[in-house]
């Protein structure tokens, strides 16, 4: 196969809800809002921390600063860790580099983040490189990203992105990607489909089988 694949981190490769959700709650109580709903819970996951504060629980500019440090306090001191690989990814993984495949993480988690959690894991050997946000949220968006994996991997053939949020769709779509929606993430109904993804599909094993057709 040879090819570059993309894969987003959480969502896509693990279930980090639990520590994800337990540090949104942590940093709205400690920014006197209101707990966050189920539905803003499940909106945190995917987008880069800064806008999701701002667009999803509506925590005014001047105050991101502080959500987020709130959060990651919270975060780093053990939640990060509360995850779970999602069944049939160490299989997949395992099986597009049999094939040739060339395997690198593309991420709006902080690359330090996501570097912690491929390691404990036990995922981070199957990838060649892994691109992240930066701490001080000047590289944080998905189409960012996919850029830094792009340069890194310039002879990458028929590269695709892998992901399981709308966010996921569109930064590849910037650069003339097509994504795979990983449907066993959080999306909403229609939310991957609406979003342009080149195919959705409802576990990890199919994501072989998408590789082998035209994606566009």
């Amino acid at each position: 196969m040879n090819r570059l694949v993309l894969f987003d981190l959480d969502g896509t490769l693990v279930d980090s809800a639990p520590g994800i959700h337990a540090s949104v709650r942590h940093a709205a109580a400690e920014l006197g809002l209101a707990p966050p709903t189920p539905a803003q819970l499940r909106g945190m996951i995917g987008p880069p921390l800064q806008d999701g504060f701002a667009l999803v629980l509506g925590v005014p500019p001047a105050d991101v600063p502080r959500a987020v440090a709130a959060y990651r306090a919270h975060y780093t001191a053990g939640a990060l860790l509360d995850v779970t690989v999602h069944d049939g990814v160490p299989e997949l993984l395992a099986a597009l580099r049999a094939d040739g495949g060339t395997l690198a993480v593309a991420t709006s988690k902080p690359e330090p983040f996501a570097l912690r959690v491929l390691a404990h894991t036990g995922l981070l050997p199957a990838f060649a490189s892994v691109h992240g946000a930066t701490l001080d949220g000047a590289v944080r968006h998905k189409d960012q990203v996919v850029a830094a994996a792009l340069a890194a991997h310039p002879d990458g053939r028929d590269p695709v992105l892998v992901g399981d949020r709308a966010q996921d769709v569109l930064g590849a779509a910037a650069h003339g990607l097509p994504c795979i929606g990983a449907g066993w993430g959080p999306a909403e109904v229609d939310e991957l489909e609406d979003a342009g993804a080149a195919v959705v599909v409802a576990t990890p094993a199919e994501v072989r089988t998408a590789l082998s057709r035209d994606l566009g």
